[in-house]
Formats: structure tokens, sequence, C-alpha cells
């Protein structure tokens, strides 16, 4: 069993601000970290290794500095790691990060068949959940989406068990392998890291590609080059006003509602369209 898990190098968005005069996220403002999904999908590939025996291997796309979130996935469990980095995949939307991806997936499938790709459900700083659905498409295996629990493997069958999220209950869903996954956060718990596991992350250093280790790109697919996507503005969103305290006596509190709910009655005037 090869599981691939992609993972992605995200500012911790508890932290991070928005610069007012580009209207996009000051990356400098926080401390960069693993994204908290993807931690989870790493840990589940764990869980099935257990089950499965096998492979874990770990996909980012990013600066050289992205490297620090391949040696947490390590650290977590996985057995290696791959970072494609490269000028020409700056600025890349979805659309050509999952190109892109999918790319070095190709290549890696080279080196050892993949059974099984696992994403995290989306990354904090986009909160898009398009690229494990795009990687999916470019490699034409099935996608399953918002995954809280791996049921079952079966390897002689090359099937899997899901269980996946709705908007109105859960859905149970049988698929051939190989497969993509996107998960949610509540499909584990992130386990203590054992030691051997950290001196290992310590001294590993992963596979670093770049789009020249790649063939058959269409370089107009990468970067800039190949995102559609632009972002007119981003802002904060206002702080919410605080309630209003009304005194005095209940006819008088009565009088002083009416006339506040009176100002702000456009809020209560029902939609006609619904």
């Amino acid at each position: 069993m090869h599981i691939v898990v992609c993972v992605k190098q995200v500012p911790d968005t508890k932290i991070i601000k928005i610069n007012p005069k580009t209207n996009t996220l000051d990356r400098r403002s926080a401390p960069a970290i693993l994204n908290p999904y993807d931690a989870h999908a790493v840990q589940e590939a764990v869980k099935i290794r257990e089950l499965t025996g096998g492979t874990i291997s770990v996909l980012s796309m990013g600066p050289p500095q992205a490297t620090a979130v391949i040696k947490r996935s390590v650290e977590i469990g996985a057995d290696r790691g791959y970072l494609i980095s490269d000028r020409a995949f700056a600025g890349a939307d979805t659309l050509a990060t999952s190109y892109a991806l999918s790319k070095a997936l190709e290549k890696i499938s080279k080196e050892l068949p993949i059974d099984m790709v696992i994403c995290g459900k989306h990354a904090i700083d986009g909160d898009t959940g398009q690229v494990g659905p795009g990687i999916a498409r470019r490699l034409d295996i099935p996608p399953i989406t918002n995954v809280i629990e791996v049921a079952e493997v079966n390897l002689k069958e090359k099937t899997v068990l899901i269980k996946r999220k709705q908007t109105n209950g859960y859905e149970l869903i049988q698929s051939q392998l190989p497969c993509l996954l996107t998960v949610e956060k509540e499909i584990n718990e992130i386990e203590y890291s054992p030691l051997p596991n950290m001196i290992k992350a310590a001294r590993y250093e992963p596979v670093i590609w770049a789009v020249s280790d790649f063939e058959n790109v269409d370089r107009t697919q990468l970067g800039l080059k190949g995102s559609p996507t632009i972002v007119g503005k981003m802002f904060s969103p206002p702080k919410p006003e605080g309630g209003k305290r009304l005194d005095g006596s209940a006819d008088e509190q009565v009088k002083e509602l009416i006339s506040l709910l009176m100002d702000k009655k456009e809020l209560l005037t029902p939609n006609s369209a619904n």
C-alpha cells in the first residue's frame, strides 16, 4: 500500500493580518505552520498503514522553507517526502496548483505505484477545498470528499469503504483503489510523536524537484500564467457593534426598544424572494 499525502505550509490564521494597501494576506505577520487539515490527513495515513503495511509519502509545493511541513509530516509518521519548488510555480491558484501536484504525483507513481492520495478538506489560508478534487480529476481517479472515517481497506479486492459527512447526515461509499480522499479534522486525533520519529524528522531532507525535473509539462498551466482566478479585494470584516443597554422603567425601556427597532426596520423586512 502506497499512500501519498498532499500537505501545504500556511500562515497561522489566528495571528495573520491583512495588508490594507495591497488587500492581500501579510504572510510575514504570522508563523508558517502545517495546514491543520493536512496534519489529520497524515495521521490518517499512519492509521491505515498500521492495518495494511506499506509506505507513506508526503508531497508539497512551495518555497524552500516549506521543507518544514514535510519534516513535521515525517515526525507524525510519514516515511518520505517530496517538495516541488520553482519560481515557475509562484502565484498559482487552485487550478494551477492541482496541475503541478498531479505532475509530481505522476512522477512519484513511476517510482512506486500510488494506491491512495489523501488531502486535507481545505487549506486554512484559502478555504476553497478545490485542490484535492482538482488533482483527482487530472489523475482520473475517484474523489471522495468530507471523509470522517476510513472504515475498511481491502487490498485483495482493491477497495476502500469510506464514511463521509453530508449536510443532512452521513454517507457510506465503497470505492475502487486508487482514489483520493479529502478529510475532516474529526477523522482522528493527532497523536504525540514518538522520539524516533522526532529524531528522523530532524535529520530528514526531502527530495526537491524543479519544473525541469518533470516531463511533458505545459508551462502555460503553471503559476500566474495558469491561474485564471483574480482576487478583486480582500479585507477584514468589521468588528460587531456592542449591545445597547436599556435603562429606566419598563415603559421607558419598551418605548426606547421600539424606537431602536424602527431605526433598523429594514433589517426586519422579509426578503420578497423568499
